[in-house]
């Protein structure tokens, strides 16, 4: 199984299709209908993008063997070695060669681009618990805007803005700033804009500025991830106007932009979503959304069922689709039930194909559930953080907005679907599958108050650093041993970059967990910070290589991937049982941290691992933690907490407790 990926390295990030053209102002250029009015282009910087780099073949090697020292014993290690020295000279060599001279015919794109999307949409697992994570908002800060109705109108509404906006080249082009007093100000933008886009990247670059690739934005919007046999597709129309509703397992479709591209009245709107919320429909006996859960074949041929039966016409309304918006009739009890709720919910509520869920409870708990296929948490993150900004500064409507006195009964439309016995089977099997393999997800989290970023940073210490390293010290406490760990990192500095993989686990930190866990006495804290700060140093190089691109999980799964395509017989490093256990990321771990975020998550993405989402904020930690029987989410998470009490016990001078 794959590690869906959140996001590493790069916060706040943008992006439209790949050398989309910016559109005309002329519709709708009225108040209300874009969030910003950037006077750089939103692609501006996209052509000259610097490409994704393909390492050297012997630094990968190198870095692997290093990944491997801490997990292997010294014969499997030997052996290990043995397979990469003739691996860098022999196959591995012409791989190499061949995939570099690839590279250059494709200087549009980069290395990793096509094997990337291969991978995705060839895998056959349920894309629910597999891949497909979630990102809780936080709750608007005035209270009253909570109410289901009003948050989803508004929400609803900033949605759109952000489509406006970005299809109009008016959103502001998703940049790193290392020096924002330099790059970060009006005056370098008014420059920056007369440059042309194919050196628009080098005079950024000059002021420390990173622009971002925004090739994925495009597909935040009318898109889709189709069933097909063997190997999934991506399907987008940008023409269509209408937005999909689910509420109790019914659809509904209406227009949320009109003839003229104009946003339709909020008010509007509101009563439409208002009509929807009131429909007294019950839900229906076969749920059609359980088919999205489904294994990806046979949703396949089901779907060709369903188009066969006469609902072509709907499920094209439903694939088109703005995004998908779902209303459910419960509100949240806990961060527990948000997280199941915002991952999987009960399967009737979702179409979880879609490239995105904006999901709102009935207390106006929201999250955004997403596909992971076309793109990483970079672009979701842009959209997420812009629309919560939108919506509770600049709400379209207020509690006491009165709806439009409109006619929804003709306005939305309810989507019914002829389902054949063969259909309701597959539902009925979809639903028993779905409903069992929910039920073995746990999920917990935690919030730990005593410290964050502000007092880790004062100790010249990595935040990210201290965090994975607690993750290292809690698995070695609960299960006595150091396992492959994958934390994802954002390569969108590069052109089509999509992301790379840190192998937090080393042989620094297996040798610091260990003095903690197994022998804390016999350490001064000196000593324990000592060992921190390697472990620090150490992190921060391999999360600087992987965000450059020089990391090695993404070199050596391209040139598997080319061996693959030429049919040349699978070469030996990969038949090593050691390559399958570093890619049995039995820790697979994400962070992200934004005002706008609540906490986000996912599920382990092998049987017998843990889902790590964390964020350290200024001044205390969250952690949020799943995993199937077998491993103990709940456990994991008590030691989690001990190891940062241990480590702060630690950096204060004082002695660990076993």
């Amino acid at each position: 199984m794959v590690p869906r990926l959140l996001l590493r390295a790069w916060p706040w990030g943008p992006a439209v299709g790949p050398g989309a053209p910016s559109r005309p102002l002329s519709a709708g250029s009225g108040p209300g209908q874009y969030l910003q009015r950037s006077i750089v282009p939103t692609m501006h910087y996209q052509d000259s993008l610097p490409r994704l780099p393909i390492p050297k073949l012997e630094d990968t090697i190198k870095r692997y063997l290093s990944a491997q020292k801490p997990l292997l014993d010294d014969g499997q290690f030997r052996k290990t070695e043995q397979f990469c020295k003739s691996f860098e000279n022999g196959i591995g060599k012409e791989l190499h060669e061949q995939l570099v001279a690839l590279d250059k015919q494709n200087k549009h794109t980069s290395y990793i681009s096509g094997p990337w999307f291969d991978m995705y949409l060839s895998a056959r697992d349920s894309v629910v618990l597999n891949f497909n994570p979630f990102m809780a908002f936080n709750p608007d800060p005035k209270s009253e805007y909570n109410d289901q109705l009003t948050r989803a109108t508004n929400m609803t509404v900033s949605a759109i803005r952000f489509l406006k906006t970005l299809r109009a080249g008016l959103l502001e082009p998703e940049v790193f700033h290392l020096n924002p007093a330099k790059s970060d100000t009006i005056t370098f933008k008014r420059l920056i804009r007369f440059v042309p886009s194919s050196l628009s990247w080098y005079g950024a670059y000059l002021v420390n500025a990173y622009p971002l690739d925004m090739s994925q934005y495009f597909r935040l919007f009318n898109s889709t991830r189709l069933p097909k046999p063997s190997r999934d597709e991506l399907f987008t129309d940008d023409k269509a106007r209408h937005l999909l509703v689910l509420r109790k397992g019914n659809f509904y479709i209406f227009d949320v932009l009109d003839q003229d591209g104009n946003i339709v009245s909020p008010l509007e709107i509101q009563a439409h979503l208002k009509y929807i919320l009131s429909d007294s429909s019950p839900a229906p006996e076969f749920p059609l959304a359980y088919l999205t859960s489904e294994n990806r074949d046979t949703w396949a041929e089901l779907r060709q069922k369903l188009m066969s039966s006469g609902n072509e016409e709907n499920l094209r309304k439903v694939d088109s689709a703005v995004f998908c918006l779902c209303l459910d009739d419960f509100p949240i009890k806990d961060l527990v039930h948000l997280s199941h709720n915002m991952l999987h919910g009960d399967g009737t509520n979702r179409w979880f194909d879609k490239s995105f869920n904006l999901i709102i409870a009935k207390d106006g708990s929201t999250a955004v559930h997403f596909e992971h296929s076309w793109g990483d948490g970079v672009a979701v993150l842009r959209f997420f953080n812009e629309v919560f900004k939108d919506s509770t500064q600049t709400p379209a409507v207020t509690p006491q907005s009165q709806p439009a006195t409109t006619d929804s009964t003709v306005t939305v439309q309810k989507l019914n679907f002829e389902l054949t016995d063969a259909l309701k089977t597959g539902i009925t099997a979809a639903k028993e599958k779905f409903d069992a393999t929910m039920k073995t997800l746990t999920i917990d989290c935690v919030q730990f108050q005593r410290g964050g970023k502000e007092f880790l940073k004062k100790q010249k210490l990595s935040p990210d650093a201290v965090a994975q390293l607690a993750f290292q010290m809690a698995f070695l406490r609960q299960y006595g041993q150091t396992v492959a760990t994958y934390e994802s990192c954002s390569t969108a500095a590069f052109k089509h970059g999509r992301t790379e993989t840190i192998r937090p686990a080393s042989i620094y930190t297996k040798r610091c967990s260990e003095a903690f866990v197994r022998e804390p006495s016999r350490h001064s804290a000196g000593e324990l910070q000592q060992m921190m700060v390697e472990c620090s140093k150490y992190h921060g190089q391999l999360t600087k290589e992987a965000a450059m691109g020089q990391g090695f999980d993404r070199h050596l799964f391209a040139l598997r991937h080319l061996a693959a395509a030429k049919g040349i017989i699978l070469p030996e490093l990969y038949l090593d049982p050691a390559y399958g256990q570093i890619n049995h990321n039995v820790l697979s771990t994400s962070t992200l941290s934004s005002p706008a975020v609540n906490l986000g998550g996912f599920a382990p993405v092998v049987s017998d691992g843990f889902g790590v989402g964390y964020a350290v904020h200024d001044n205390w930690i969250g952690c949020n933690v799943s995993s199937y029987p077998g491993r103990n989410a709940r456990e994991f998470l008590q030691c989690v907490e001990k190891a940062l009490e241990d480590m702060f016990d630690a950096l204060e001078g004082k002695s660990i407790k076993s």
